[in-house]
């Protein structure tokens, strides 16, 4: 196990003055882009979707995200907060509102086209897109986009090289057409509920992961972030990565059914293994572990400090080293797992008692390079001032058009000690519409005409 540096004992307030200029650039590509010259139609709105789509376009995919004419992606309206407008905003969108902070959190390194298809005009600009694609993601209920032209089979039958991701996962507050077929469903192409749409928080509740949320004596608790989507989105990614190489092997394309409830069935993990092997009905713990203690957050004084002693060395060196009670280690109820978990609740109160008599950093000094797992509980702004997140390079800055300067997350993956650049910020809203369409062979007078019909 890694140690800590001992720069980790620094107050957060001398954390926050490290700068990350001092380190070596992550960005400039450690490999050649893989997905360069792979074009996928992007019809995904809110998380999901959008988050495998984006790690396929960190990759060097060209990602076209076909949104709502008006409105766009349910997310751009998500605000506040919202990244502030620069003086010289392009002209062509100076009616937008400023961009979300929701909507740029997953959207890096795409375009941006608005087309209206259930217009026979704007369904054929979707055909002339799925004739050139490699990849259609989409998050509609199941059945929806077969009504309109789009589905597997209609699609398939002009590209029979197009991977076909459904990725419903997640319902659209609006009720607009998100813009490409990746199905992410809420619960997948077939069974009872096939066509029933679903929140990453609705499935959290109904697969399994709010039930052991929380704390054993509180109301089951949602994640502090939406988990199940994003585990979708990951989950879509290497489905995606999967079906191009099947293709490269058959020359056939594939279609892809991800969906939120069996992702985070999947995303159970031992929780399920547990009840499928045993029979073993879970429980609420809130931080801690079931089967392994010490293993939770404890209060101190000033602060929350995570304890995780997986191992009767670790726990004999905490009890000597930190809490100064050799005699834990020796004592019977304590001085193996099995008995710890047996009196869990009498070793959580000597604990507590013995942390709350110091402030947190006093426990961090004492931690330090002993080996024993552990770390404060930080909030957002620490956990931007983290040296191990500087030093990693986990936030970019680039040129918006709208906004100027603005921060994102850094892809959080290395090749060969370098990152995969960010070449785009996230779009305006109809950012690249003329852009595409004229790469699909429309004239200028022609896209004007489709704009004043409200094709485009």
């Amino acid at each position: 196990m890694a140690l800590r540096p001992k720069l980790y004992r620094l107050p957060f307030s001398t954390l926050r003055c490290i700068s990350s200029s001092s380190s070596p650039s992550r960005y400039g590509g450690g490999i050649e882009p893989p997905l360069r010259g792979i074009r996928i139609l992007d019809l995904t709105r809110i998380l999901a979707g959008p988050t495998a789509t984006m790690l396929l376009a960190d990759l060097g995919a060209d990602v076209i995200k076909v949104e709502e004419v008006n409105r766009g992606d349910d997310t751009r309206s998500w605000n506040p907060p919202a990244a502030p407008l620069s003086k010289d905003v392009p002209k062509a969108s100076s009616h937008l509102p400023p961009e979300s902070a929701y909507f740029l959190a997953v959207n890096r390194n795409k375009r941006s086209i608005t087309v209206n298809f259930k217009k026979p005009k704007g369904l054929e600009i979707l055909h002339k897109l799925v004739a050139k694609a490699d990849i259609l993601a989409e998050n509609f209920v199941p059945g929806k986009l077969d009504s309109m032209g789009l589905g597997y089979a209609d699609c398939s039958a002009i590209n029979d090289r197009l991977i076909y991701a459904s990725i419903t996962g997640t319902f659209s507050l609006s009720g607009l057409l998100p813009s490409l077929t990746f199905n992410v469903s809420g619960y997948g192409q077939t069974g009872p509920y096939r066509t029933a749409p679903g929140y990453d928080v609705v499935i959290e509740g109904e697969a399994g992961l709010m039930y052991i949320t929380g704390e054993a004596d509180r109301p089951p608790s949602k994640v502090g972030v939406a988990v199940t989507d994003i585990s979708t989105g990951l989950y879509a990614h290497g489905a995606i990565m999967a079906a191009l190489i099947s293709r490269q092997k058959t020359g056939k394309g594939v279609w892809i059914d991800c969906n939120l409830f069996q992702s985070q069935i999947a995303g159970l993990a031992n929780i399920a293994s547990n009840y499928l092997i045993a029979g073993k009905e879970a429980q609420r713990h809130g931080t801690a572990h079931p089967s392994v203690v010490p293993y939770q957050v404890f209060a101190c004084k000033g602060g929350y400090l995570m304890i995780g002693a997986g191992s009767d060395k670790q726990f004999k060196l905490l009890a000597e080293r930190v809490l100064r009670q050799p005699e834990l280690a020796c004592d019977p109820r304590f001085d193996t797992n099995s008995a710890r978990v047996a009196n869990r609740e009498l070793l959580v109160k000597i604990i507590t008692e013995t942390l709350m008599q110091e402030p947190l950093d006093h426990w961090l000094s004492l931690f330090d390079g002993l080996g024993v797992p552990f770390g404060p509980i930080n909030n957002i702004q620490q956990t931007f001032d983290h040296p191990q997140a500087i030093a990693r390079g986990v936030v970019v800055e680039v040129e918006h058009p709208r906004a100027g300067k603005i921060k994102l997350l850094a892809p959080a993956v290395t090749y060969n000690g370098m990152k995969m650049p960010v070449t785009r910020p996230p779009p305006w809203l109809s950012e690249h519409t003329d852009e595409v369409l004229c790469e699909l062979g429309y004239d200028t007078q022609h896209i004007s005409q489709l704009r004043e019909e409200g094709i485009v």
